[in-house]
């Protein structure tokens, strides 16, 4: 076996060692994003194994300044280079990480996405459900999930619990967890369904499952059709909705991480715009509270 070939297949095994430690959506994510690494290697001559700090670095700056991609998705992709080479150091690939010391963009403590002001939302939720595609309305009302959740949706997975109609949702890591689903939301699951009994829940204008392509280019056509205007719609705006929508409720911060299933509470955090929202100072439910003892 040439050299040449000896590496390719220990590069093979190591990143095939990386992403078992994932499954899911999480690995296909991870294994995109490390493949993208690899091809930007491979384009310059560069074996991944090889590599030095310096180069490592250069492929951030190549994210940075020649794709644009934002800190969040540079940060996100670098985590998982890190993440490959530190796995590769556990398996005594390498003697040390090739990324240990690149420094990451400085990502934002709020989300540069907003979700949809309750105007605006009303405005999304009527669009849908006048429109003649029963699938519009069901798509919108399942905002808390997200896109491959809600398209990956079937309704074999409808049921009770304990009184309360759930859905079934394979989330990240196939976790499994049952979504209470509120009269309305059930009556708009209704209305795509039919008179079905089997298969997804929701479909596309060719009768098969709808994948998030979909679903952005039906969210965007429902924006061109509100009576507001309406930023460029993409589906994961609908869960930033749902979460900034419930904390501006004053829903408790460790309720809202539960419903959104975030493993982080810092994750949830980075989408309360109204964090400075002075109303909600902690020093007037303190004053509050001692002024109630005296």
């Amino acid at each position: 076996m040439e050299p040449s070939d000896l590496d390719e297949t220990v590069l093979r095994l190591a990143a095939a060692a990386y992403l078992g430690r994932y499954s899911g959506v999480s690995r296909r994510h991870s294994e995109s994003d490390l493949r993208i690494f690899f091809t930007w290697c491979g384009e310059r001559d560069l074996a991944p194994l090889a590599a030095r700090r310096a180069q490592v670095e250069l492929y951030v700056r190549w994210m940075q300044e020649v794709r644009r991609f934002k800190p969040s998705t540079v940060s996100r992709r670098m985590s998982v280079v890190t993440g490959f080479y530190r796995t590769c150091v556990i398996d005594a690939v390498l003697e040390h990480s090739l990324a240990e010391y690149v420094r990451r963009p400085m990502v934002p403590n709020e989300s540069p996405t907003l979700g949809l002001s309750h105007l605006q939302f009303e405005a999304l939720l009527s669009a849908a459900r006048e429109s003649v595609n029963p699938f519009d309305f069901a798509l919108v009302a399942m905002l808390g999930l997200r896109v491959f959740e809600a398209c990956g949706a079937d309704i074999g997975d409808l049921g009770e619990e304990h009184g309360h109609r759930v859905l079934r949702v394979v989330g990240k890591g196939n976790k499994v967890v049952l979504v209470p689903l509120p009269p309305a939301i059930g009556r708009a699951i209704d209305r795509a369904v039919g008179d079905r009994d089997h298969g997804p829940i929701l479909l596309n204008q060719r009768g098969v499952r709808m994948d998030r392509h979909c679903a952005t280019r039906r969210l965007r056509r429902l924006a061109e059709a509100t009576v507001v205007r309406l930023p460029r719609m993409h589906p994961h705006m609908l869960r930033h909705t749902f979460v900034t929508t419930m904390l501006d409720a004053g829903v408790d911060l460790r309720d809202v991480q539960i419903a959104a299933r975030h493993a982080d509470p810092r994750t949830t955090m980075r989408y309360d715009r109204a964090r400075k929202n002075l109303d909600r100072h902690p020093n007037y439910i303190l004053a509050a509270y001692m002024a109630s003892a005296t």
